[in-house]
């Protein structure tokens, strides 16, 4: 009887490490003090889109050097850059390039909803069921992002885990 409970006890003790283990590596982010700071507040957002077939690592870093190409064709600056990052560039993150907007998570939340309109422009989206009931972070998991942080590049960021 002192085995079992002795065997139990280890067992009970290692399964409580690795769910520790596994929380603080789910946590870890590397892109926190060095593009933005650590996120205030996170979400998941879920949504049915699948991720489209021709999806990749290609497809999300194309998406953004057009955008930047779209940007620098433009005779103002927008007051954010995009960037992805990670080993598949499967994380988008969106930093504004000047003080006093984007501070808040609302004009967080209004900067995704405005690129909703420019998402909707690629042909990638126009090839979806009803385009016009997606928005932003459905195209996002359209072209394969599974995460997106939003920042004023100061001191507000904001963290979405897309499912």
């Amino acid at each position: 009887m002192k085995t079992i409970r002795k065997t139990v006890s280890l067992l009970v003790t290692a399964i409580a490490f690795l769910v520790a283990t596994q929380a603080a590596a789910n946590a870890f982010d590397a892109h926190a003090g060095y593009y933005y700071p650590e996120p205030q507040t996170r979400e998941s957002y879920v949504t049915e889109v699948t991720i489209a077939p021709d999806a990749n690592k290609r497809s999300r870093a194309a998406f953004v050097i057009g955008l930047a190409a779209q940007h620098s064709k433009q005779n103002h600056a927008v007051g954010y850059h995009l960037f992805a990052k990670g080993g598949d560039l499967e994380k988008l993150i969106i930093v504004a390039t000047g003080d006093g907007q984007y501070n808040t998570l609302y004009r967080l939340r209004a900067l995704l909803a405005s690129l909703t309109s420019m998402a909707r422009a690629t042909e990638l989206f126009s090839r979806t069921n009803n385009p016009q009931d997606l928005n932003f972070l459905d195209f996002c998991k359209l072209i394969g992002f599974k995460q997106v942080t939003v920042s004023n590049g100061k001191d507000v960021a904001h963290q979405i885990k897309i499912q």
